[in-house]
């Protein structure tokens, strides 16, 4: 199972990329592939997740093919 994964904003700047190609053996949720993608590096709080460009909780399974999107915490101003 392959996936690709992008970061945006100052989660890509922490991280110091935009994006990972991953391949999986099973079904992961969402949450899964951060902690895959991202060993001991916490998902901030707040966070909002994007599979193939529709808004998700982090318990929703990613597919084959399927593109997984982190966002940070948005704040305002």
């Amino acid at each position: 199972m392959s996936i690709k994964v992008r970061y945006f904003a100052s989660l890509k700047e922490n991280l110091g990329r935009s994006e990972d190609e991953l391949t999986f053996t099973r079904l992961l949720t969402a949450h899964e592939v951060w902690n895959c993608a991202n060993p001991g590096k916490p998902l901030p709080g707040n966070s909002l997740v994007a599979i193939n460009m529709d808004y998700v909780e982090l318990d929703n399974l990613v597919k084959d093919g399927d593109e997984v999107a982190f966002f940070p915490p948005v704040t305002g101003g």
